[in-house]
């Protein structure tokens, strides 16, 4: 689960306990902004607060605001950027400008749904009115629109990503409750003792598949879920998707190469493999021979990660971790690489 979701889980825990919270959400940022459009805070009526909307700049009034939310029951849509003083005052460096919606928390049973729809793999999309905190599915909320306010949203929808949309009809806010991002790694090595858990912070759901038993042991990998399986055993009953990234790292052919065989012939978004640049050459011969095609050869990442010197495990993890940010939000890992050599 992302840190976005985790926050409003925890909001809506805090909810079912009797707290009034309420929930800031960044819904538009322009120019540099420390935090992504759907980033999330919850804070409670104590002032006890969950997640971020910022790098630290503005939090202090977002909690002011929400103490307000809270008492008054109305929501409340703040700006701050350079054109705000007192922002400024308080260092919000990043020199953008941000727009953030704190609402008192509500639709509570609504909301769980939406997450708990997305954790089974069911995608929704809703739209927030920015005027009385008010969600509704995408789909329920068009029928009853006129054609120009349809367009507009349906035209934000078809970019799939969440933003903030003027119509006819006034503000909203369109939000995607999406499954979480997963991880395959093949081979439970050293290397994936660390990759699990940093991959888990940046809201993977992580498996490690790997038939060895001795190599699959849970104590080996507290907390990470386990296939002790052949990979194309696992990757059959649950194929990658285009949330899926998979990194093969057992360096036996026999382990590897039928899970990037299977990935590279899917819609995963990354695909990587350990080991150097002459056995990333032979993998590829393998893969070849194989009917694995070049379009899909070229999509694999190999040798795996980053190239920012790494040399402990734990440093090849980070690296493979952020070439797998790259791939998924912003350019072709190759460029960057180039720009490292």
């Amino acid at each position: 689960m992302n840190d976005q979701d985790e926050v409003l889980a925890t909001a809506l825990a805090w909810a079912r306990q009797g707290r009034n919270v309420a929930l800031a959400t960044v819904v538009a940022t322009f120019g540099s902004s420390p935090r992504p459009v759907g980033a999330r805070l919850a804070v409670d009526a104590e002032g006890r607060f969950a997640g971020s909307v910022s790098s630290g700049c503005v939090e202090g009034e977002i909690l002011a605001t929400a103490e307000e939310v809270i008492v008054k029951g109305r929501p409340c849509l703040r700006e701050f950027g350079a054109s705000n003083e007192k922002v400024w005052s308080v260092a919000l460096t990043c020199g953008g400008t941000i727009r953030i919606f704190v609402e008192r928390l509500a639709q509570i049973d609504e909301l769980q749904d939406l997450l708990d729809q997305a954790r089974s793999g069911r995608e929704a999309a809703t739209l927030l009115a920015l005027d009385n905190g008010r969600r509704r599915p995408l789909d329920a909320t068009l029928a009853d629109w006129d054609e120009p306010s349809r367009r507009i949203a349906l035209a934000a929808a078809r970019a799939g990503e969440p933003a903030l949309i003027e119509t006819p009809r006034g503000a909203f806010f369109l939000e995607f409750w999406r499954p979480p991002l997963r991880l395959l790694v093949v081979g439970a090595v050293h290397i994936a003792q660390s990759l699990a858990p940093i991959a888990t912070l940046a809201g993977y759901d992580v498996t490690v598949i790997d038939p060895r038993a001795a190599f699959a042991d849970p104590q080996r990998f507290p907390g990470t879920r386990l296939a002790r399986a052949w990979p194309e055993e696992v990757l059959a009953a649950s194929p990658p998707d285009a949330r899926t990234a998979l990194v093969a790292l057992s360096h036996e052919a026999r382990i590897d190469d039928p899970a990037l065989r299977a990935a590279l012939n899917s819609p995963a978004f990354y695909v990587g493999a350990l080991g150097s640049r002459a056995s990333a050459e032979k993998r590829r011969a393998r893969l070849r021979a194989q009917g694995v095609a070049e379009a899909a050869l070229a999509r694999l990442r190999g040798p795996v990660g980053l190239a920012i010197g790494a040399g402990s495990p734990a440093e090849i993890a980070i690296a493979i971790a952020a070439e797998m940010t790259v791939a998924l939000r912003l350019a072709p890992p190759a460029l960057l690489e180039a720009a490292a050599e």
